[in-house]
């Protein structure tokens, strides 16, 4: 069996390396980092298929270090630990340029899983390099993510992508000798989604044994051998389609939330960022007129994380059809507009007196707390306080959605405070 296309024309150097120039170009971040032999552990984190693997590789041979690879789908504890031994080993013969543990997917490693690095990497007997298509904030422990610098590698552009084909059309020992004309290109780069693998594959696929080829949309289209979904999970229509999909669920239209999250699933878009989208959404359009829709969006973002593909859908579209039926508020959403438009307006004014921390004498004989009157000290535990800084006094940040759950905050608010909640 031949190699894949994808593999054969991997880069080797920087210099073959396309895209990425933020970090490997001539004033890239990790180009000045290895030109001085320094190579922190580090998290690539970027879409599938824009050579994460690959930069992994060529940083191990621009710095000359021993380079150790593991992925997540099937290396345990077990497999971290005997990787770690081996590295640990060669750290006491380069001990100015200890070994490379690359880990693929780091995201679905698990927790113990990615303890089972932080000895190892703290104490330098490697330096680890992870990949990830998921926001490290979400899927790498705290104390690793401490550990490790944060590098964002963007998709590739249509520019760039056109360059990856040429690049193997002339390069490529097969391909070069073959009559290949590019005479469309849009329908392979929306099959790619921008990842540069799907795109070499794809080409290679069309190709096939054929020595004189002329590459068009159709053509692309039919070679396929499906309807394929155009969706470009990093351009236009990845932006056009979330958007869509987020005002039909604001403007409670479940039949058509649910068309677009089929259009999501079926284009390939990652079903954690559609849940943290309906978490954001849960607080920012239904709020506190319904809480219990956040509690039903998180829960379906920590399911969707354990369950996986395809099942997830089911776990969504639940969620989804929840959402777009539930009354709508953005009153908390637009309450914190306010009030942070007021401190970028006002600055930092001062805590009144007696709202203030008094832990020490000092503190106290300078009046701080003094007058502060304790809720639970009064019927009904409400004292009417002034909280807000003297400057601000009688400035209104949240006013009630009107709906149900809301309007009774209105009503609690306005008998507490008579003519301060008096909208």
């Amino acid at each position: 069996m031949s190699t894949p296309l994808a593999e054969r024309i991997r880069p080797k150097s920087f210099e073959d390396y396309i895209s990425q120039q933020h970090l490997i170009g001539k004033n890239g971040v990790l180009t000045g980092l290895i030109s001085q032999g320094i190579v922190p552990s580090l998290i690539l984190w970027g879409p599938p298929g824009i050579g994460k693997t690959t930069l992994a590789n060529i940083i191990a041979t621009e710095s000359k270090r021993p380079f150790y690879t593991l992925s997540a789908i099937n290396s345990g504890v077990k497999e971290v630990r005997e990787v770690i031994n081996s590295a640990k080993k060669q750290s006491g013969l380069f001990t100015a340029k200890n070994p490379i543990l690359f880990i693929d997917e780091i995201h679905r490693f698990s927790k113990s899983q990615q303890d089972s690095l932080l000895g190892a990497v703290e104490k330098g007997w490697v330096t680890l390099i992870g990949a990830t298509t998921e926001n490290p904030s979400f899927e790498v422990i705290p104390a690793l993510l401490s550990r490790c610098q944060v590098y964002i590698l963007n998709a590739f552009d249509k520019d760039e992508l056109h360059d990856l084909m040429l690049r193997a059309l002339e390069k490529d020992e097969i391909l070069a000798e073959k009559n290949i004309e590019l005479k469309e290109t849009e329908a392979l780069f929306q099959i790619s989604g921008g990842d540069a693998r799907k795109l070499l594959n794809t080409l290679e696929l069309i190709i096939g044994n054929e020595d004189d080829i002329e590459i068009t949309n159709d053509l692309v289209l039919q070679k396929v051998q499906k309807n394929t979904v155009l969706y470009d999970k990093t351009g236009e229509q990845h932006y056009d389609i979330i958007s869509a999909f987020i005002k039909s669920i604001r403007g409670s239209d479940p039949n058509a939330a649910v068309y677009w999250l089929a259009r999501m699933i079926e284009g390939g878009e990652d079903l954690k960022f559609i849940a943290r989208r309906l978490v954001i959404l849960a607080s920012e359009d239904i709020g506190n007129a319904n809480p219990t829709a956040l509690i039903m969006a998180n829960n379906t973002f920590q399911a969707v994380a354990v369950v996986g593909y395809p099942e997830s859908r089911i776990i969504l579209s639940q969620c989804v059809i929840y959402l777009a039926n539930s009354v709508k508020s953005n009153a908390s959403y637009m309450a914190i507009n306010k009030a942070q438009a007021e401190v970028q307006r006002s600055g930092d004014l001062s805590v009144p007196l007696y709202l203030r921390n008094s832990p020490t004498k000092l503190m106290k004989d300078l009046n701080y707390g003094k007058g502060y009157q304790y809720a639970h000290d009064f019927p009904n535990n409400f004292a009417d306080v002034e909280f807000l800084p003297e400057e601000i006094i009688g400035t209104k940040f949240y006013e009630p959605g009107k709906n149900i759950r809301e309007e009774k905050f209105r009503e609690t608010l306005q008998k507490r405070w008579k003519d301060k909640y008096n909208y």
